[in-house]
């Protein structure tokens, strides 16, 4: 990210995720971060718009976002929440991180066009290169969806 951390200011906007993710379109899911708590939570928008690719065969007619999509989405706010946390501190970045695992993923509503995800990522613990993650996300105010993620530092590097 090109600012420093006295200069960061919110909301981080999709060229600076560009900078801080490796994902890119189609599968950059994260437009926005709107709220931050370094190294404890991040809030960011996702835009859902009828022209997503997934939307021509998910499903025809009746457009529903994929839900595995939805918790991608979530992990990839974990992401920033790491990202911008090292950020902050001076670092270049933490890591590239993976997603290892998700556990308890609750899907209570459709997503569909014209929605805004919000999505709310808190850490729960870090240990030995791994992160475990709290997630939901929400439109108009309410949950639909949620999961705890835990995320794993590259080792292949």
């Amino acid at each position: 990210m090109s600012d420093t951390p006295a200069t960061l200011a919110l909301p981080v906007n999709v060229e600076q995720i560009q900078q801080l993710l490796p994902h890119r379109y189609p599968f950059l899911l994260v437009d926005r971060v709107i709220e931050l708590v370094p190294d404890k939570s991040v809030v960011a928008l996702k835009n859902v718009t009828i022209n997503e690719h997934f939307f021509l065969g998910h499903f025809p007619g009746h457009p529903v976002m994929p839900g595995v999509l939805i918790v991608e989405a979530m992990a990839q706010a974990a992401g920033l929440l790491t990202q911008i946390s090292s950020r902050l501190k001076g670092d270049q970045g933490s890591p590239l991180f993976y997603l290892a695992k998700v556990d308890n993923a609750r899907f209570n509503a459709p997503v569909v066009p014209g929605d805004q995800l919000r999505l709310e990522v808190s850490l729960k613990r870090l240990m030995r290169g791994m992160g475990l993650f709290v997630a939901r996300s929400l439109v108009d105010g309410k949950e639909v969806a949620s999961c705890e993620l835990m995320c794993a530092a590259r080792s292949d590097k």
